[in-house]
């Protein structure tokens, strides 16, 4: 059985998106989570409506499962994570 797969929207030098992924890591395969730079979103502008940097730009660190798409917003500890992925 495939497990799900986790998108943790961050960016470079967010202090917050450091301590989101270091809990993540407690309990999500390595596999299974991907850090997305929200300004790496290399189709759009970063101020255009639909970018990842103006749907999470003040909001990172979020994480978003891939099979149905719910997100987690921050702040979340282990429990809540723990929560969020069962």
């Amino acid at each position: 059985m495939q497990h799900a797969q986790y998108l943790l929207f961050s960016s470079v030098g967010c202090h917050l998106c450091e301590q989101a992924y270091a809990i993540c890591l407690e309990q999500i395969p390595t596999d299974s989570l991907r850090v997305v730079d929200i300004l790496d979103d290399d189709d759009k502008d970063p101020e255009e409506s639909g970018s990842l940097y103006s749907k999470y730009g003040l909001a990172i660190p979020v994480l978003m499962r891939s099979d149905n798409k719910t997100e987690l917003y921050w702040p979340f500890d282990g429990l809540s994570l723990q929560e969020f992925l069962s």
